[in-house]
């Protein structure tokens, strides 16, 4: 068996999606998956050095929780699979390619690699190598929300934090502590779980004593919700939601997506732990060709219409490449550049 429960349905005739809101929401998968299958590529071709985490077959999730939050306004916090979020949040394919590759051009000045994407002007607040290290991050965005808002009395502050950690990290101290504060400050965020069922070469079912992750939210009081993570419509009814309570001072939620990474662990992984036929299964669950289905199906577009975004995507991508190789290295002068903050 794939998956020991019972995944929770989402119809199709319940969505409300616009032919805009599909064509989105398709894009920016799409975006994602070309974008991880570029770096797979570039990385084998010796372009890019270190560890690698691509995020293909998640895409869902990132799409349809970020999509859902206001661009530029609300904060995400990622892990060190972090680039499909940056391009979700908005940081231009350029940037993350640049700082994949070292260069200076990249979102962080080349400095921070595949598993420190950051973009001050994206609200992105890094990704982040240590297992649930991005948590107290995401924990503290949400407390300056709250506190300007009723402390300093500003109006507009109702920004709201999205927290993605992995299965992994719900067995570590910070998730307990992060989610307790959160409960007992009621702090706009949402805690995103992406359990694609194994942390590294360890299954999630081995680590846990709760294996039902989105469970767990009921011992802080916040509401717990399980959610298909390979359906993109169903991620993005629970975040809509979730992100509505946070935005209206109805605190936090935990939200539990059902996922799963079509790669290894990273591109050095030779991902010989998982079978087979529990990669095959899960394949034929991709959500990016089950969203296709849908937006045709539903006469939202046609199938050569989504090649053409395909094929759209794939070039600016190639562009994004072409810019990084040309992009300068950092400057060994400005080496201690960006250890303290800087005056505008």
């Amino acid at each position: 068996m794939v998956q020991e429960r019972i995944l929770p349905t989402f119809e199709a005739d319940s969505a409300t999606i616009t032919r805009e809101e599909g064509l989105m929401l398709f894009k920016d998968m799409v975006l994602g998956r070309s974008f991880e299958d570029k770096c797979a590529e570039m990385y084998y071709r010796g372009k890019m050095f270190g560890f690698v985490h691509l995020y293909n077959g998640q895409e869902a999730v990132s799409t349809g929780v970020i999509k859902a939050m206001r661009p530029d306004e609300d904060y995400v916090c990622s892990t060190y699979r972090d680039h499909v979020h940056a391009l979700s949040a908005g940081v231009p394919p350029r940037e993350v390619m640049a700082e994949l590759f070292g260069k200076a051009t990249g979102c962080s000045k080349g400095r921070g690699g595949s598993m420190h994407l950051f973009s001050a002007e994206h609200n992105l607040l890094g990704g982040f190598a240590f297992v649930a290290e991005g948590i107290p991050i995401a924990t503290g965005a949400a407390l300056q929300t709250k506190y300007r808002k009723e402390v300093l009395g500003e109006e507009t502050a109702d920004q709201v934090t999205a927290c993605f950690i992995g299965d992994g990290a719900t067995n570590n101290g910070q998730f307990f502590e992060c989610l307790n504060m959160a409960a007992l400050w009621n702090l706009p965020i949402v805690f995103v779980v992406e359990n694609n069922k194994w942390a590294i070469g360890m299954a999630h079912q081995r680590a846990t004593s709760q294996a039902e992750i989105y469970r767990k939210a009921s011992v802080f009081g916040m509401p717990g919700v399980e959610v298909d993570g390979m359906d993109v419509l169903a991620v993005r009814a629970v975040a809509q939601t979730a992100i509505a309570r946070a935005r209206a001072g109805e605190g936090p939620t935990l939200i539990e997506a059902l996922t799963y990474r079509f790669r290894g662990h990273s591109l050095a992984d030779p991902d010989e732990l998982r079978s087979k036929s529990e990669k095959e299964e899960w394949l034929t669950r991709d959500p990016i060709k089950k969203l296709t289905a849908y937006l045709t199906e539903q006469n939202l577009a046609a199938h050569d219409e989504l090649k053409e975004i395909q094929q759209q995507i794939q070039n600016a991508i190639n562009d994004a490449v072409q810019f990084a190789q040309d992009s300068p290295e950092p400057d060994p002068g400005d080496l201690y550049r960006y250890v303290f903050a800087e005056d505008e």
